[in-house]
Formats: structure tokens, C-alpha cells, sequence
């Protein structure tokens, strides 16, 4: 796992944008496979052991490290609460969401228009929380000895959806690659990785070839391209830095040259454009039962960002935690991304500027 220290610079600003803003609306059996169950046990900053209750939590295969360490964590405080966290993709999860299914919904993206007025239909307000950064990792087996860096061109190249049937072999996305197969192994079309990865290689949410293994399971990429000589694909770097015997990172070159994601890479933004801010999404009416409200002030408490950190993420500072808190007390509803869902590039100091 990561361990050291993180800087806090430009992209981590932009998720304090995350916090303020939209409604002033008043709120009123677990293992980590990520984390490969060694996590530090977290301080219980929950209201107490008396609790019970239910909490349900679905959505983003890549958020589901850190919802499940903080769920493992939580249960041990408050053995009365049961948290399932289930890993449907951001799309799936906010559906359900959305449907009144679940009380908290992960998400590697901001929610889509579409999911809003979905979310409006039946009633459904929602507190928008900003937990952690990411960088999506890209990835070949490790008997890959050609690869070491990919532009951002090239990237495009092999995913785009004119490649499809069209780009097979390695040959076609470097002169001086070798006419091998082109293994493509990514994130399925209900996953925000996969909105988000298109935006920012292809250009567009959502566009892409569709003659490549898919799955909003980022175990099982994992599987796909260490059993793959030819393979390559994407998914947060979490999963990189749990199966990095199994798997060789690929550098990007985004213009400046080429740069491996690290928590210092992803933190500093130097790694574009494949970094990005994760979220929960928690339902106001949810949220003023106590079980769901002490799992999210418990997910949210400073003392516990370190579970953040070592299944593989990079925390948010201190300064945002407390803002994205402040959130959650005052039960501000609604998203500052305005449903535009995916987005690439954009500093929180800029979104900051927009609310004001």
C-alpha cells in the first residue's frame, strides 16, 4: 500500500468544490479483498454499540474497498448494525438507488442527468459526498516486455469505437510493437470507470468499441489480463496495488511525458488524465435514521482515513474532510456537478469559482 506522504495540491482541491453548495436542506459479514483484510483497525467515531439496524450500500466496484473496510471496521463497534455493501457498478448502484433500494450508493463519477430526474421521479434527495481521489491504472501481464508507456493517442486508438474489429494487433498501435494479438480488457458499460475512462481517452462518456471483455467486476480484469500474454486494460489503481505481482503498469504520456499513477501522482495531478475524485451518495430520508448516520460520520471521521489510504487510495485532506462533513450535518441535497456525470480535468478551485 501507499505510505508516503501525500500532497495536497491542485486536484484534491477539486473535490472541496464537492462540499458547499446545492440545497440547505436539514438532515435530520464483511471482508475487504482490497485491502486483504489488513487494515488498522479505525477509531469508532459511530454513536455506540446500542445501535441496530440495517445499512444498504451498493454501486462503484472501485469505491467498494474502501465502503467495505469501513463497514468491517464499523460492525466490530456496533456488532447490532449490519452493512451489506454490493458492487453493481455506478450505473446498477444508482438505479437501485434511485428505486429507493438502497440507502447509500457508490460512485466513481458524479451522477448523469438521466439518474437525476430518475432520482426525481420517485422522490429520492441525496446528499453528494466526496470521499477519496483515484487514478485509473493502466495495465499488461507481466510477460509484456514492449510496453512500458502509452500516449494518450494511443490509448485512443485501441478504444475507440471505429478500432472496433479494425485495431487487433499491438502492431497497429506502435510501428516498432510486435504483430501480436491486442487483448482489450475493461470496465462493463454500467460502471463509472468505464464513463469515465471514455471521456477522457475517447472523448465522450460512454463511446467506445464493444469487441472487448467487459465487467463491472475489477477482479475479475484482473483475472482477464494476468492470464492474457496479449492483454491489457483498466480499473482503479486500488486493484493494481493489490495484484501488482500479477500485473505490469503502464506509464502515461498525456503530452508531458510519461507518468506512473502513485497516491503522489494522483494527489499532485501529474497523472492525467486518468485521475479523478470517488463519491458516496447517501439518501437525506436514509439519513436520519441513526444506524445510517453514525456509518457515515464513522466513514467520513479524520481518524479514518487511513483505512482510505491503505486499501489503496489517496485521502482527502483534513481542510475538504471537514467541509465534506459539514455537508453531511446540514444535509445540503443535490450534486455540484449538476448532473453532467463524468468529468475530466476540472480543478475543484474552478468549480469553486462557478458556485460562488
Amino acid at each position: 500500500m501507499f505510505t508516503s506522504k501525500v500532497q495536497l495540491v491542485a486536484p484534491l482541491v477539486v473535490l472541496s468544490m464537492a462540499i458547499s453548495a446545492c440545497g440547505d436542506n436539514q438532515a435530520t459479514n464483511n471482508s475487504n479483498p482490497a485491502a486483504n483484510g489488513n487494515a488498522t483497525p479505525a477509531a469508532n467515531t459511530a454513536a455506540g454499540s446500542n445501535l441496530s439496524g440495517k445499512v444498504t450500500v451498493d454501486g462503484s466496484s472501485t469505491v467498494f474497498p474502501i465502503s467495505e473496510a469501513m463497514a468491517e471496521e464499523f460492525q466490530k463497534a456496533n456488532p447490532g448494525v449490519q452493512v451489506t455493501v454490493g458492487s453493481s457498478g455506478t450505473g446498477g448502484g444508482f438505479k437501485k438507488f434511485c428505486n429507493n433500494e438502497t440507502d447509500i450508493s457508490n460512485a466513481s463519477r458524479p451522477i448523469k442527468p438521466e439518474e437525476v430526474e430518475l432520482c426525481k421521479k420517485n422522490n429520492v434527495e441525496y446528499i453528494e459526498l466526496p470521499v477519496a481521489f483515484d487514478g485509473l491504472s493502466v495495465v499488461v501481464n507481466p510477460q509484456n516486455n514492449f510496453v512500458k508507456c502509452l500516449t494518450v493517442a494511443e490509448l485512443k486508438k485501441m478504444w475507440e469505437p471505429a478500432a472496433q474489429g479494425k485495431v487487433t494487433s499491438w502492431r497497429q498501435i506502435r510501428p516498432d510493437f510486435p504483430d501480436q494479438r491486442l487483448g482489450l480488457y475493461g470496465a462493463g458499460t454500467d460502471s463509472g470507470t468505464y464513463d469515465f475512462f471514455t471521456k477522457a481517452i475517447v472523448g465522450a462518456e460512454g463511446k467506445s468499441r464493444g469487441d472487448y471483455t467487459a465487467s463491472e467486476d475489477d477482479n475479475t480484469l484482473v483475472q482477464g489480463v494476468s492470464s492474457d500474454t496479449n492483454g491489457i486494460g483498466f480499473f482503479g489503481l486500488a486493484y493494481y496495488e493489490n495484484n501488482k505481482d500479477k500485473l505490469k503498469l503502464v506509464a502515461i504520456d498525456n503530452g508531458k511525458g510519461c507518468v506512473l499513477p502513485s497516491a503522489e501522482t494522483v494527489a499532485d495531478g501529474t497523472y492525467q488524465p486518468l485521475s479523478r475524485p470517488e463519491f458516496i451518495y447517501v439518501k437525506k430520508s436514509a439519513a436520519t435514521r441513526p444506524e445510517v448516520k453514525a456509518f457515515v460520520d464513522f466513514h467520513l471521521a479524520e481518524e479514518n482515513q487511513k483505512l482510505v489510504k491503505e486499501v489503496g487510495y489517496v485521502p482527502l485532506p483534513q481542510d475538504i474532510i471537514s467541509e465534506v462533513q459539514e455537508r453531511f450535518n446540514k444535509g445540503k441535497v443535490g450534486s455540484v456537478f449538476e448532473g453532467q456525470g463524468s468529468t475530466v480535468g476540472v480543478t475543484l478551485k474552478d468549480l469553486l469559482k462557478k458556485e460562488k
